[in-house]
């Protein structure tokens, strides 16, 4: 299989394409991320350690609908169709509504909205054709509940969770999948340096391994939504 990553050179999205990159039937991994040298390494790291799999990847700022649409040009110049799609690439900014920086917002929508909407925009027709296909996109619990000095981040994931609701309904007749991710506390860079005990929060493995099996149901079946909290609760 094709499979798209975003946001792949750490935290969930590392993981993520880890975990299909670690499958005997070595599947095609199509990754980005904004740090070149970072991807470089990750990328590096896991063709060494999984041979069987084709691991390819492109430096691209996900914020930017130009650098977005040139990664989904150079996705279909590689592949000829893409199976699953995990719209990970995001940001989070902290602060409130009423004083968090100007531009805050739309920084917010850019990377965890527009990045997801137009990624897909430009990879479906193609899915749309094969009529099959998977669409994850990696929303939060931020998506479900409003909470102190989440503001812009988590008006942006309210909107993607609006996204993948649309999605779903208009992908039906094309037997194209779609699953909302929304996990709680997980351990990556937004809790370094938090003093928050790492056995109180997830691992990344945990998200991961949810998206790989979700992916590999019968096509009569689909998980619309994934929900995961630490076990203890929310933070």
């Amino acid at each position: 299989m094709n499979i798209v990553v975003t946001g792949a050179s750490k935290g969930l999205g590392l993981a993520i394409a880890d975990k299909f990159a670690d499958d005997r039937q070595g599947h095609t991994l199509l990754l980005c991320a904004r740090n070149e040298q970072r991807l470089h390494l990750a990328t590096t790291y896991m063709q060494a350690r999984y041979p069987r799999a084709r691991i390819l990847a492109r430096a691209c700022d996900m914020s930017k609908k130009e650098a977005v649409l040139q990664f989904a040009d150079w996705i279909l110049h590689k592949v000829d169709k893409t199976d699953i799609v995990v719209n990970n690439a995001g940001q989070f900014v902290p602060g409130s509504v009423h004083n968090e920086p100007d531009g805050a917002l739309e920084q917010m929508i850019n990377t965890n909205l527009y990045s997801a909407y137009h990624l897909t925009r430009a990879l479906l027709p193609g899915m749309m054709a094969a009529k099959e296909g998977h669409i994850f996109n990696m929303c939060s619990i931020a998506s479900l509940q409003a909470y102190p000095n989440g503001g812009a981040y988590s008006i942006s994931k309210f909107a993607l969770m609006g996204f993948s609701k649309n999605l779903r309904e208009e992908l039906k007749q094309y037997n194209i999948k779609v699953t909302a991710v929304y996990p709680g506390a997980t351990m990556t860079d937004s809790w370094s340096g938090s003093g928050v005990d790492p056995q109180r929060i997830m691992k990344v493995s945990d998200v991961a391994n949810m998206i790989y099996t979700a992916s590999f149901l019968s096509p009569q079946a689909c998980v619309e939504e994934i929900l995961l909290r630490p076990q203890l609760g929310d933070l």
